[in-house]
């Protein structure tokens, strides 16, 4: 079986496997399991901060910045396109008592500086205090694109005079420095917090880890518990972690390259459109192709998908209207992408 609707359907590998099989365990809600303290510490390194944590999920690790940057009753700017937005079930506004202020994404999944600046309210009663800004790399809603760094330092320059939070949905980050061949902290550094899935690209099974100082991670290790993310032996999860920082974030580039090939021969069949590729073919991509079926192919989605799996053993995930999105990882070689490709192009014939 290809599949291809998320990166999320990653497997662990032989070397995650052997490293669960070996983990030395304690109770992590107590703080004494060996292997969670080393994922941790080992997490905090690479993205330059003070402490980090691992959580069950990313928009558990989203939530827990959202309540310990904003207090209830204030607000936290972020984009509609967004996944704490779009995907993450209203729990900032359910759990935390926080008020969304949502901006347009641009094109390239930022939010527009201006815009920004214009949305941290006056004080006034009236009013919601703004507290923290939300922000995502790589933009998932936005086609997968890779923001570069240095939209993140205009962004803190903003957030600086303010007195704002900034906080980083990075659940693929690793991909973004990556794709821009740039260190990882060149984006955390300009941030107060954030969150890196272990489960997707990285291919862990399960977790996600969330970093900042060590106040910050003081008051999100009390607010984990609160949520019910705090978890006893979870070495045997860190382990594999642990894994995935050291052994699976170069390989990343094969995804993307895979990407790009889906991308551009998904666009050479007729009645299939990747938006961007038309004027630009070597536009970058990270790991996330999306496409949209012309107005003049009569098949539905749901029936696409359907006979994709049917016929050739290949899972997509059936998008908005016309709309797709297909995503590479790990368990998808360059010869699945060519079979990919060969099955599209007889069902669309």
């Amino acid at each position: 079986m290809i599949d291809l609707r998320s990166d999320t359907v990653t497997r662990p590998t032989p070397a995650m496997m052997e490293a669960i099989a070996q983990a030395e365990l304690g109770d992590d809600v107590w703080g004494d399991d060996p292997t969670a303290n080393q994922l941790q510490e080992l997490a905090a390194d690479k993205l330059g901060k003070e402490a980090s944590l691992f959580v069950p999920s990313g928009t558990m690790g989203n939530l827990i910045a959202a309540l310990v940057h904003c207090s209830r009753g204030e607000e936290l700017i972020l984009g509609d396109k967004s996944h704490v937005f779009r995907a993450e079930a209203g729990n900032v506004s359910i759990v935390g008592g926080i008020h969304p202020y949502v901006l347009k994404n641009q094109v390239d999944g930022t939010l527009a500086l201006d815009e920004i600046e214009a949305a941290v309210r006056v004080e006034d009663v009236h009013v919601p205090h703004t507290s923290a800004i939300a922000l995502e790399n790589t933009h998932n809603n936005c086609g997968g694109v890779a923001i570069p760094p240095d939209y993140f330092a205009r962004v803190r320059q903003v957030a600086d005079r303010h007195g704002l939070a900034v906080h980083l949905d990075g659940a693929r980050l690793f991909n973004a420095a990556v794709a821009l061949d740039v260190p990882v902290q060149a984006f955390t550094q300009q941030v107060d917090s954030v969150m890196i899935c272990l489960s997707k690209g990285l291919c862990a099974p399960v977790g996600s880890i969330l970093a900042g100082s060590g106040d910050f991670i003081y008051k999100a290790r009390r607010a984990r518990k609160m949520l019910g993310g705090g978890m006893r032996q979870a070495g045997i999860l860190a382990a594999a972690g642990i894994v995935a920082l050291e052994q699976m974030v170069d390989r990343l580039a094969e995804d993307h390259a895979n990407a790009k090939r889906l991308a551009q021969g998904l666009n050479g069949i007729p009645g299939i459109t990747v938006p961007g590729l038309a004027n630009s073919p070597d536009v970058l991509t990270t790991n996330m192709v999306y496409f949209k079926l012309d107005d003049e192919i009569s098949i539905r989605p749901e029936s696409l998908a359907r006979r994709m799996e049917e016929m050739y053993q290949i899972k997509i995930e059936p998008g908005y209207s016309q709309e797709f999105r297909l995503v590479t990882h790990k368990w998808v070689a360059a010869e699945d992408v060519k079979t990919t490709l060969a099955a599209f192009q007889h069902i669309l014939s």
